[in-house]
């Protein structure tokens, strides 16, 4: 069940993708920030009863229709609820439209463009940054992106969907990333902070939740870019990146495919928002990033995407042999 629900779940999402504001999107925010208004009282034991009604609440609801479908109508009721559910959890097309629209402005030679493309989509501000820095830059957040849009969800679900826990994990992971984001903002209501608290368990839960799925993430980049130069940026490098799961992420990916990533990172336009600031730090070597990379980049994604699909394959034809 698992690999047919994410291949169709892909397909689905590369044939008709979601808005990026749609009802759906905007009911989880809503929900997200209903419940830390009520339940926030900025202490730790109530902050994790806030992060769990937050993020196990709807995962609870989403495997027991996953039950209540296979065992009331049968296992092609439940592949759509999982299909339905990755559709809306997993994809590319979450992020890409913004990746392709900034390599073609480098494309066409229109810096100036693409450095007001990448402001606009991470909110940063972004100066006369060198092509090369906008290059890079598009990379570190493209990855990232792939990674939390489209391989950390297809681990988690893969994960606990072949223990018989349905689509739960990539539920969680969705609401956990969404939950951490979200609430180092200002509410847009009134303008107010989540507790210190709130933001502590909501990030640590992150970093928990993120930790497997980032080392797998890189351990894929590995194995279908340069493995040698891969293992040797995460063993050497990843710490020139200010998040750890992050950090492991593009030191892989720079090895993978010999390129320079990491440096000054670019400033949030809230100066209080610091989700969206690029990992900064120390470069990794590398060859100096160009829009000849974006290639290297979408090749080295999809290979490790078929590379999962294919052991999710393997996994679930043993799993129904067994």
């Amino acid at each position: 069940m698992s690999f047919f629900a994410i291949l169709l779940a892909l397909v689905l999402e590369q044939a008709r993708p979601l808005n990026a504001v749609n009802v759906i999107y905007t009911t989880v925010e809503r929900w997200v920030a209903w419940v830390a208004r009520t339940f926030d009282a900025g202490v730790r034991h109530q902050a994790w009863i806030t992060w769990g009604i937050t993020v196990i609440g709807p995962a609870l609801v989403a495997m027991l229709v996953h039950w209540g479908l296979e065992w009331g109508l049968g296992w092609l009721s439940a592949v759509i609820w999982h299909v339905a559910l990755l559709y809306i959890t997993l994809g590319f097309r979450q992020f890409s439209h913004h990746f392709t629209a900034i390599r073609e402005a480098l494309e066409d030679g229109d810096e100036t463009q693409a450095r007001e493309l990448l402001a606009e989509w991470q909110q940063v501000q972004v100066g006369q940054i060198p092509r090369s820095e906008i290059v890079r830059h598009v990379i570190e957040y493209s990855m990232i992106a792939a990674h939390r849009h489209v391989f950390g969800v297809f681990f988690w679900y893969a994960a606990l969907s072949i223990i018989g826990l349905g689509p739960v994990g990539a539920v969680v992971y969705r609401l956990t990333e969404l939950a951490q984001r979200r609430w180092q903002k200002p509410t847009e209501d009134d303008g107010s902070v989540m507790s210190e608290a709130l933001q502590s368990v909501a990030s640590r839960a992150w970093q928990a939740m993120d930790w497997l799925p980032s080392r797998m993430t890189a351990m894929g980049f590995a194995i279908v870019g340069s493995f040698e130069d891969a293992m040797d940026g995460w063993r050497n490098h990843a710490q020139n990146f200010p998040d750890d799961n992050d950090g492991v992420i593009l030191a892989a990916t720079a090895g993978a495919i010999n390129i320079r990533l990491g440096g000054a990172p670019l400033q949030a336009t809230d100066e209080d928002d610091e989700t969206n600031v690029t990992p900064g730090g120390n470069s990794t070597p590398g060859r100096t990033p160009e829009v000849a990379h974006f290639a290297q980049v979408v090749g080295l994604v999809w290979r490790t995407v078929i590379m999962w699909l294919v052991l999710v394959a393997l996994l679930t034809m043993a799993n129904l042999v067994g």
